[in-house]
């Protein structure tokens, strides 16, 4: 066996290799934890970690949460809610500068209060907005920058799947992570929008005024489509924030009021509802895959001590808070250019979590602070994911470059917002702190 410290520096600069060789992540940190194992602690004990971490992760009660998060979400989606959605924003926003795209950033907000995926929400933003944005004349690279951007605000605005991965590893309570991210995801949507309707002012061509004409009783009417996502987001979050349900039964609640919703609709048939179950048990099992590999792989750095090598060394140094949030965001953000936000999490945290707190930083507000700094990731170039999902579903010649050079404004106003919820804790601790 190897000296514990010079085995984890081994084994972690092999998992970038592999990440960089194209191995997938969740299969490069688990192998990596093995591996870690086998020479750190012994082949027995290696084997019996793998025979069990599979089975103890997936058996978690806290864990069920996401596969009913993510039906939820499947169910909302192939209902077209989205539609309905839309509709509504675009009749009480369309004739506003830049209305277009502020509904589509209020519709985003929305949907992600029952879906939770940023994947699935910019995928289906791009082909329901876009077109209509296109039509209009808006400038191509706003309607994009703007969708791929609004499409991150589901990974704030509860319920989150990133949300239940950070309570996951980090211990801390799921209910007051998922109302923890209210008030960010709303404040997060309003600067979206306030920085459209000043950018369109400011410059006009970007977003021509529509010749259209709503009236009131339009406006209302179209207000009862939404009616269905309202219902489920109050039943879910309503439920978790007065202690009615805990969050893994406001799972289960809020994915079979979605289904009856959309059985009341009548948009889903026999092969539409086996297509919104097949999506949602490959999703879950694509995170599933990820989170083992990263509880393999935190296990391996613990059995080394380098967790708590490092943690001592780093606190040590007795730095200021703010130097070691500035280094916590740094790391996000140059690994979001390469890797997916939920293997930062499995990557990082186990790592930098003890550190930020033992800095003083509240672990509910770091939780905040850490998807907000996943959704920059998401559209920070090379390799922003929700940039390559909005190119890729784009019904319109549309190229990368576009995209990139549209989301640059809205990084802008994203940091923005992180600087808000750094300088005013109490943005994201109000909520949690008046629960129950």
């Amino acid at each position: 066996m190897l000296d514990p410290t010079t085995t984890g520096v081994v084994v972690t600069a092999l998992l970038f290799v592999a990440l960089a060789a194209g191995v997938h992540i969740g299969v490069a940190l688990g192998l990596g934890g093995l591996l870690g194992m086998y020479l750190a602690i012994g082949p027995d004990a290696a084997l019996g970690q793998i025979a069990t971490i599979p089975f103890s992760t997936t058996n978690s009660f806290t864990l069920a949460v996401i596969p009913l998060f993510i039906l939820m979400g499947s169910l909302a989606t192939h209902a077209a809610l989205t539609t309905d959605l839309y509709r509504a924003a675009y009749n009480w926003l369309g004739r506003l500068p830049g209305g277009l795209a502020m509904a589509t950033t209020l519709a985003s907000a929305a949907f992600g209060a029952a879906c939770g995926s940023t994947v699935v929400n910019a995928a289906v933003f791009t082909r329901i907005a876009l077109p209509e944005m296109t039509r209009f004349g808006y400038d191509k690279r706003l309607s994009a920058g703007c969708i791929a951007a609004s499409g991150t605000l589901a990974s704030l605005i509860p319920p989150s799947i990133l949300m239940v991965v950070y309570a996951v590893i980090t211990e801390q309570s799921v209910g007051k992570l998922l109302i923890a991210g209210f008030i960010p995801g709303v404040l997060s949507a309003a600067i979206y929008m306030v920085g459209i309707y000043f950018r369109v002012r400011r410059n006009p061509g970007l977003a021509p005024f529509p010749d259209i004409q709503i009236t009131w009783r339009a406006r209302f009417r179209s207000l009862y489509g939404v009616w269905g996502v309202v219902f489920l987001f109050l039943l879910v979050i309503g439920g978790i924030y007065t202690g009615l349900f805990t969050p893994t039964y406001a799972g289960a609640v809020g994915a079979f009021g979605a289904f009856l919703i959309v059985l009341g609709k009548r948009r889903l048939d026999r092969t539409k509802l086996l297509d919104t179950f097949k999506d949602a048990c490959v999703t879950t099992s694509v995170i599933f895959i990820i989170v083992i590999g990263g509880i393999l792989f935190a296990r391996f750095l613990t059995y080394t001590g380098l967790v708590a090598s490092v943690s001592e060394i780093l606190l040590g140094l007795q730095l200021d808070p703010y130097l070691y949030l500035l280094c916590f965001a740094v790391i996000y953000i140059v690994l979001g250019m390469l890797i997916d936000p939920i293997a930062i999490m499995v990557m990082t945290l186990p790592v930098m979590f003890p550190i930020m707190v033992g800095a003083g930083f509240d672990p509910i507000w770091l939780g905040v602070i850490s998807i907000k700094l996943a959704e920059i990731s998401l559209i920070t170039p090379p390799v922003g994911l929700n940039v390559y999902v909005v190119r890729s579903s784009s019904p319109i010649p549309l190229s990368l470059e576009d995209v990139f050079a549209g989301v640059m404004p809205f990084l802008v106003l994203d940091v923005i917002t992180l600087a808000l919820l750094i300088a005013f804790p109490q943005i994201v601790l109000v909520l949690p702190n008046l629960m129950y």
